[in-house]
């Protein structure tokens, strides 16, 4: 019974130890949150060339919703996220949000873009936003959906790269 005992008292000080660790590595974590996604969105980069898209600044709305004469930021972004809107925008108070967004663009830098309809002309204000805001705003969530788009990236590569490999070697057989 007293090995038993010892066994088991020798399990909860392992796991008392493990939770400490735990929750330290956990505090320096959040300690440094701002940090870990500024090099995440560095390392990003040449994916959003590639992956990007350029986000609707403005254009004109026919009635049935289409939109025409519509221009496009320069740089490719990705969608990182969406929030609530707020209720007006910061270039101009007297336009309501009608959806606002977290992008991250091809230069690092992440924006906010919100967008305004006033049943005719669609347009937006791509507002800047550092690290720290863009966690404050849009939470870890952001952390998680940069890497779910690297992430489906490379998968999306290793299927190309089959299916190059796959007509690669159909065409060589056929030659044969």
């Amino acid at each position: 019974m007293d090995e038993i005992e010892a066994g088991f008292t020798k399990l909860t000080e392992k796991i008392d130890g493990m939770t400490k660790s735990t929750d330290a590595a956990a505090k320096e974590i959040k300690e440094n949150d701002a940090l870990l996604i500024e090099k995440m969105a560095g390392m990003a980069l040449p994916v959003i060339r590639s992956i990007g898209i350029n986000m609707l600044e403005k254009g004109k709305q026919e009635g049935n919703g289409e939109l025409y004469d519509t221009s496009f930021y320069q740089q490719k972004m990705i969608v990182l996220g969406k929030t609530d809107p707020v209720k007006f925008r910061l270039d101009d108070i007297s336009k309501k949000v009608d959806d606002q967004f977290c992008l991250l663009s091809e230069d690092g830098k992440f924006y906010e873009i919100m967008y305004s309809s006033d049943g005719f002309l669609v347009d937006s204000y791509l507002h800047p936003l550092t690290t720290r805001e863009v966690l404050d705003l849009y939470g870890y969530e952001i952390m998680f959906m940069l890497y779910r788009a690297l992430h489906d990236y490379l998968k999306n590569q290793d299927a190309l790269l089959e299916a190059l490999e796959k007509t690669i070697n159909f065409i060589f057989a056929q030659e044969e």
